[in-house]
C-alpha cells in the first residue's frame, strides 16, 4: 500500500487591482478632453472644408447626389470668374476700409473711456458704468431705424462714415479694456505722475504698452464684427461704390441665377483678411482673453 507523497498544489490568490493614482486620473481626463476637443474642432472645420471644396466644383456638382467632397475636376478658374462676375475686388476694398477705420476708432474711444472708468474718480462712476454696460442688452435691430433717420438728416446715407461711426463707440470694448486696466499696478502711474505725466501721457506711454494683449483681442473682435456686418450696410447703402463683402456675396444669388460655386469661391476669398489677422495676433489672444476677464475665470 503506497502513500501519495505529492505536495498539494498551491492555491492562486488574486490580488486586488491597484487603485488609479491622481496622475493616472489626470492623464485620463486629459486624454478624454483632447478627444472631445478634437471632435468639436472637426465639427467646426467641416463646413469650412466643404465651402472650399465646393468652390472648386462645377455648378452641377455642388448639389450632386450622393454628395461628394471633391468634383471630377478642381476648377480653380472659379476664383477668377467670381472676381469678374461682380466688382468683388471693390467690395473687398470697401470692407477693408470700413473695418480698419472702425477698428482704429474703436480702440481709441474704448481706451479713453476704459481709462476713465478704471482710474479716474468721479461721482456716480460705477452707476454710469453699469448704465453704459446696459446698452449691450439693446439689440441692433432696435436702433437701426432711429440711426438711419439720424444718418439721413446728416446727409450721410450711402457714405463710408455712416458705415463706420455709428458702431465705433462700444460698451464691449470699454468693458474689455477696463478689466485689463484694473490689473495694472497703480504704482506705475504714480511714478509717472511724479515725473510730471498727465492722464493722456499715462494712458499712451504707460497703460497702452502693457495692455497690448487686450488691445489685440479687441482689435480682432471689432474687425470681424465690421467685416461680417450685414444688416446695417443693407439699410444705409444702395450703391456698389460703398457695398461691402456680405452684401456682395448676396448678389451671387440674384436675378442672374444662383452661382453657388462662385459664391463659395468668393466666400473663401473673403475669409482671408480675418484669418490672417487672427494668425498675426494669435500670440496675444489667449493671454489677452485670460487677463481681461473673458476667460470664464
Amino acid at each position: 500500500m503506497t502513500s501519495d507523497t505529492r505536495a498539494p498544489s498551491p492555491t492562486l490568490v488574486r490580488r486586488p487591482a491597484a487603485p488609479v493614482g491622481p496622475h493616472g486620473r489626470h492623464r485620463l481626463r486629459r486624454t478624454v478632453s483632447q478627444v472631445l476637443l478634437t471632435l468639436v474642432g472637426l465639427g467646426f472645420a467641416m463646413p469650412l472644408v466643404w465651402m472650399v471644396a465646393s468652390s472648386l466644383k462645377s455648378g452641377g456638382e455642388v448639389f450632386s447626389t450622393p454628395p461628394k467632397l471633391l468634383g471630377d475636376q478642381l476648377l480653380f478658374s472659379n476664383y477668377t470668374q467670381a472676381a469678374d462676375y461682380l466688382p468683388f475686388g471693390r467690395f473687398m476694398l470697401n470692407t477693408l476700409l470700413v473695418a480698419v477705420a472702425g477698428t482704429l476708432i474703436t480702440l481709441v474711444t474704448s481706451a479713453m473711456s476704459a481709462y476713465a472708468f478704471a482710474r479716474l474718480r468721479f461721482r456716480f462712476r460705477e452707476a454710469v458704468f453699469l448704465l453704459y454696460l446696459g446698452t449691450l442688452m439693446v439689440p441692433q435691430e432696435v436702433v437701426v431705424v432711429p440711426m438711419f433717420l439720424i444718418m439721413k438728416n446728416l446727409g450721410w446715407v450711402n457714405t463710408f462714415q455712416a458705415l463706420i461711426l455709428p458702431w465705433a463707440f462700444t460698451a464691449f470694448g470699454t468693458f474689455l479694456l477696463r478689466q485689463f486696466f484694473l490689473t495694472i499696478p497703480t504704482e506705475l502711474e504714480e511714478a509717472a505722475k511724479i515725473d510730471g505725466a498727465g492722464h493722456w501721457r499715462i494712458l499712451t506711454r504707460v497703460i497702452a504698452p502693457i495692455a497690448a494683449p487686450a488691445f489685440a483681442v479687441l482689435a480682432v473682435f471689432t474687425f470681424i464684427t465690421y467685416w461680417n456686418s450685414f444688416l446695417w450696410p443693407l439699410i444705409i447703402t444702395n450703391d456698389t461704390s460703398t457695398t461691402t463683402v456680405p452684401l456682395g456675396l448676396n448678389l451671387f444669388l440674384g436675378q442672374n441665377g444662383q452661382e453657388w460655386q462662385l459664391l463659395m469661391a468668393a466666400a473663401t476669398i473673403s475669409m482671408a483678411p480675418t484669418v490672417l489677422l487672427v494668425l498675426v495676433l494669435q500670440k496675444y489672444l489667449v493671454r489677452g482673453i485670460a487677463l481681461s476677464g473673458l476667460g470664464g475665470r
